[in-house]
């Protein structure tokens, strides 16, 4: 990939990655890019870096050729975010040069020591300082910790300004020719949303009331470029993708849309003979309905897409007097992303003993998850036809109740 120009004196480095597991937990089938910064007064600076994986590192320094720019010739590495993602690059970085001044946050500081080594020189900054790099070319940093780990700031550039944010306002996907939102057909923004709502719910969902600090904190500061550590960089309408931020944390307590995801699992077919009435209850007040199987989905969708509709349906069996593992799990999951406050119905069969909906009281009440359930509809063996008619009857319930929260809080 070659090295682009985001605006006068700023360049954009990046490697796209594909064929791993982000965090080596989330798919990621369409890739996700990983972007670098190099800005210039009459000193440079590199803000983020990418990750270690093979080839990578050496994908940046090509670009740092390419800019006919050397190692030595980097005055300074700004380290926004320590994950190493970001920050991987490091090690092999400092094999080359051992001698650079970095600039990170106080805690950004311990983790440098701690994961690299590292016991040059090392400056801390606090959310307000400022970095001149000469030629009218002044960095502002500012403190937006756990967006989405602790020690997080986000660099701007005065001269230009360019919000350099790291993984706020971030997305999954790789980045080809079209690497800016000047360049993108609607097509392609559709694209990068869905990326984009994923990786949210996916890293960033738990985080949610400290993206809206950190937005709120930002709020006075004039952007006119935002150029994030994955996906593209927003040039045209920065707005855009703050704006889809701000709906994104909002669904944390909801309402989200007016939809409602269905989990289901079935270890034999008799608890998902209610899947198709439930759905069919649910179309029949005009809502939209997210199906997934458990545990076939990775749950990587389940989450994202409980994390963006107002209601949910489980249905799972009991399997050996508890909820059936892989649901169980994922439901676990969705409580530490803090999906709150969801309008939710449970149906499923148990054999000789009953157990399910226990473990599932106690995995809400665990993470606090204050979902509103209609009442449980539970079978011994196959459901009859009466119990069919009232999972659908539910779903009617639901869909109704759905809609009216998000008429309310809309």
């Amino acid at each position: 990939m070659k090295t682009t120009e985001v605006t006068d004196g700023i360049y954009r480095l990046s490697a796209n990655v594909t064929d791993i597991l982000f965090e080596s937990i989330w798919p990621i089938p369409n890739g996700v890019s990983m972007n670098s910064y190099i800005v210039k007064g009459t000193k440079a600076a590199i803000v983020d870096g990418v990750c270690d994986w093979d080839g990578v590192p050496e994908t940046l320094y090509e670009q740092l050729d390419q800019m006919k720019l050397d190692i030595g010739d980097i005055d300074y590495v700004i380290m926004n975010h320590l994950e190493p993602d970001h920050s991987g690059w490091f090690d092999s970085f400092l094999k080359l040069r051992s001698d650079v001044t970095v600039i990170t946050s106080e805690k950004g500081a311990e983790l440098v020591k701690h994961f690299y080594g590292y016991d040059g020189d090392v400056r801390s900054v606090k959310h307000g300082d400022t970095l001149d790099l000469g030629d009218g070319r002044v960095l502002l940093f500012a403190e937006i910790p756990n967006v989405h780990w602790p020690e997080t700031i986000a660099t701007y550039d005065t001269k230009s300004k360019t919000l350099m944010p790291c993984d706020a306002f971030g997305s999954f996907g790789s980045v080809g020719e079209k690497m800016y939102d000047d360049q993108l057909d609607e097509a392609d923004f559709r694209f990068f949303e869905n990326e984009a709502e994923r990786y949210y719910a996916n890293i960033v969902g738990p985080f949610s009331v400290f993206v809206q600090r950190a937005i709120d904190k930002l709020k006075d500061i004039e952007i006119r470029i935002i150029a994030p550590g994955h996906g593209i960089v927003w040039r045209q309408d920065p707005g855009r993708i703050v704006g889809d931020y701000i709906r994104y944390a909002s669904y944390g307590k909801g309402p989200a849309k007016t939809d409602v995801t269905v989990l289901y699992a079935s270890m034999y077919g008799m608890s998902a003979r209610g899947v198709a009435p439930v759905v069919e209850g649910l179309k029949s007040e005009g809502v939209t309905v997210h199906l997934h199987k458990i545990p076939e989905t990775d749950w990587s969708y389940s989450i994202a897409s409980v994390w963006q509709s107002s209601g949910v349906v489980i249905c799972t069996p009991t399997y050996e007097y508890k909820m059936f593992p892989p649901m169980a799990a994922v439901l676990e999951e969705i409580g530490r992303k803090k999906a709150l406050n969801r309008k939710a119905f449970r149906f499923g069969s148990y054999g000789w003993s009953g157990g399910a909906q226990k473990e599932l009281d106690e995995i809400m009440e665990r993470n606090r998850t204050n979902w509103e359930f209609l009442e449980t509809v539970e079978f011994r063996g196959a459901p009859t036809d009466e119990d069919l008619s009232l999972i659908r009857q539910r779903g009617v319930e639901l869909a109704r109740a759905v809609k009216e929260w998000v008429a309310a809080g809309s």
